[in-house]
């Protein structure tokens, strides 16, 4: 169903991948938007324990084409450094593949707000984080991307350095 990477020598490892996800601070989200086309956002993500959470408002053009169609990619960029004098890119990204689940648990839903504040607020105490996810609780929607496909890849020039 999905394709197989062409250039497999660039292909990152699931634990690289993982790690990228674990590490990145934002990434791009792409649905099937209106009119049939591609809507990507980018958004402030959490990666833990091979889940992957997006906190969003309840309506809007993301939410309602997730609501119409399930599927969806996501991708984060780790690497992009600019080589002028060789013309390319030394980079490192990963794609996710997979469907949108909108919790409704609110188990989950503060669960995964929990590791989002926990990811952006490392300092935090459990204490200011409950105050703000109880404030804010009724504002906030969770989707959950159920991972169907995960790839990694990086410059044969970073490859080449291993």
């Amino acid at each position: 169903m999905f394709r197989d990477m062409r250039r497999k020598r660039q292909l990152l490892s699931p634990e690289a991948c993982a790690a990228v996800l674990e590490q990145g601070t934002s990434g791009v989200l792409a649905v099937n938007g209106d009119g049939g086309f591609p809507y990507a956002v980018p958004l402030s993500y959490v990666y833990e324990g091979g889940r992957l959470w997006l906190h969003c408002a309840k309506e809007g053009h993301k939410m309602d084409a997730i609501r119409r169609d399930p599927k969806v990619s996501f991708c984060v960029v780790d690497q992009d450094q600019i080589v002028p004098e060789e013309y390319t890119t030394y980079f490192r990204s990963v794609i996710l593949f997979g469907t949108a689940r909108i919790l409704e648990d609110e188990d989950e839903v503060r669960a995964a707000i929990d590791a989002l504040a926990r990811k952006y607020h490392p300092a935090g105490t459990q204490e200011h984080r409950q105050a703000a996810i109880d404030r804010e609780l009724p504002l906030l929607c969770v989707v959950e991307l159920q991972i169907e496909h995960m790839t990694g890849k990086e410059a044969i020039e970073l490859v080449r350095g291993k």
